[in-house]
């Protein structure tokens, strides 16, 4: 089971990881965000794919045919927390050596969003103090962690749980006459 977490986890984290990267890295140098997220979200949602297979690998090769629900779910949470840690420590690398200064670029973006929709001034001083916390907080390196781990984590969740239902099979279990 440790092997099919890891080998899953790995390709899951560098799936969702190289894509994070090339977009990164084609907003920022146009300095449009637009659409990155969609395509954030899709390629994770690709990425962890890896869990049904890793969780349906496990079921059929490993298990006779045989997972519960809690196994089923035990074994992509795994694989989740593997390629999130993978997409973290990537994220940390690309941020903290070849974009140190994505916040600034990227609450600018948002600002000029904002400022589409034409808010009076005392909203648009509400949403600059907003992003200002967002750009002190990412100054943190915990922060950073934490926040890069909550964009992804849920997803991956969702994926485990979702596989969790489609695969589990429980064992044979006795029937009365």
């Amino acid at each position: 089971m440790n092997r099919i977490i890891v080998i899953c986890g790995i390709i899951s984290g560098v799936i969702v990881s190289t894509f994070m990267v090339v977009s990164v890295g084609a907003c920022y140098k146009q300095g449009n965000f637009e659409g990155n997220m969609l395509l954030g979200y899709a390629a994770m949602l690709l990425a962890f794919s890896m869990v049904f297979v890793g969780i349906k690998n496990y079921r059929d090769k490993y298990s006779q045919g045989v997972v519960s629900f809690g196994k089923a779910f035990k074994i992509g949470l795994y694989i989740t927390l593997v390629a999130s840690t993978v997409y973290v420590i990537v994220w940390l690398f690309d941020y903290y050596f070849f974009i140190p200064d994505f916040m600034d670029k990227y609450t600018a973006h948002l600002l000029r969003q904002f400022k589409a929709e034409g808010p009076t001034q005392a909203e648009l001083d509400k949403k600059m103090v907003e992003l200002a916390g967002y750009k002190d907080m990412y100054k943190s390196p915990l922060m950073v962690i934490l926040w890069t781990y909550a964009e992804i984590l849920p997803v991956g969740l969702v994926v485990s749980l979702i596989s969790a239902l489609i695969l589990k099979r429980p064992g044979a279990q006795v029937r009365s006459v």
